[in-house]
C-alpha cells in the first residue's frame, strides 16, 4: 500500500501510462522521461505480447516503480507467478474477471501490488456502468476505462467520454482508448478528472514500437497544461 500511495501523493499532475512496450531501449528512455507507468501485455494473442520480446528475468530487472502487467482472462496462478518473477507493481485485469476472482488474486499476490480493473466501454447505459463500478470498487485500487473490442484494447478508437459524466466513479481511474494529442484537450470537460491517461497505438510506429518524439511532446503538453491549472 505504501508504494502505491507514493504514486498518489505529492502533486496532482495528470499521470501518464505508456502501454504495449516491447523494446528495452525505449523502456529506458521512457524511464528517463519520468513516465509514471510502463505497461507490459501478457496476453498471447496481442501483437504487443511482451514475452515475444523480453523474458521474465529481463522485465524483473527493469528499475521502475510503476510496472503494470496486463492480463486477459488468465489463471490466478499464472498472474501471481508472473507478477512475482517480473516484480510488477500493478496488475491490470483487462478481461472478464469477476469480483470473486479479484478477491482470490489479492490473496496470492504481494500486498504492495495494486490491482487495476478495466471497464470496457461499449453500448452500456449509465445504470449498467454504475453497477459494475459498485460491484468492484472494494476489491481493486483503480479503474481503467477503455474502448470495448474483440481484441481487448489497442484499437486506437475513443469511446464516448460523456458516459463518464453520468456515473459516480468511486476510485482514481485511468482513461484509455484512442487518446491522442488532438483529443486530450477534451479531458477538461470531464467532471471527475482521470488520475492518469493510458496511451498505446496512437503513439506507435508499429505495434510495440513507440514514437518517442510524440510521447515527449505529449508529456510536455501535460506538464505545461497542469502547471497552468495550478496557477489559477
Amino acid at each position: 500500500m505504501m508504494e502505491r500511495q507514493k504514486l498518489l501523493s505529492g502533486n496532482d499532475l495528470l499521470k501518464l501510462k505508456v502501454c504495449g512496450l516491447t523494446q528495452l531501449e525505449q523502456i529506458e528512455e521512457l524511464t528517463a522521461m519520468k513516465t509514471n507507468f510502463l505497461g507490459f501485455i501478457f496476453y498471447e494473442k496481442s501483437s504487443r505480447y511482451i514475452l515475444n520480446h523480453l523474458n521474465l528475468k529481463q522485465i524483473g530487472e527493469i528499475k521502475h516503480r510503476g510496472k503494470v502487467g496486463v492480463f486477459v482472462n488468465e489463471s490466478l496462478e499464472r498472474i501471481a507467478e508472473t507478477a512475482e518473477k517480473t516484480k510488477l507493481n500493478f496488475i491490470q485485469l483487462h478481461g472478464d474477471e469477476s469480483k470473486d476472482f479479484t478477491i482470490e488474486l489479492r490473496k496470492k499476490i504481494h500486498p504492495e501490488t495494486g490491482i487495476i480493473k478495466v471497464i470496457r466501454m461499449g453500448n452500456q447505459i449509465s445504470d449498467e456502468l454504475q453497477q459494475i463500478i459498485n460491484a468492484n470498487f472494494s476489491t481493486v485500487d483503480y479503474f481503467l476505462f477503455d474502448t470495448d473490442s474483440r481484441t481487448f484494447g489497442g484499437t486506437g478508437k475513443t469511446f464516448d467520454w460523456n458516459l463518464l459524466n453520468s456515473i459516480e466513479i468511486s476510485l482514481p481511474y485511468f482513461l484509455s482508448g484512442g487518446i491522442s494529442s488532438e483529443n486530450i484537450e477534451k479531458i477538461k470537460l470531464l467532471k471527475q478528472k482521470p488520475f492518469a491517461i493510458d496511451i498505446n497505438s496512437r503513439f506507435e510506429i508499429k505495434p510495440g514500437v513507440k514514437d518517442l518524439e510524440k510521447i515527449r511532446k505529449l508529456n510536455k503538453y501535460i506538464h505545461k497544461t497542469e502547471s497552468r491549472r495550478d496557477e489559477l
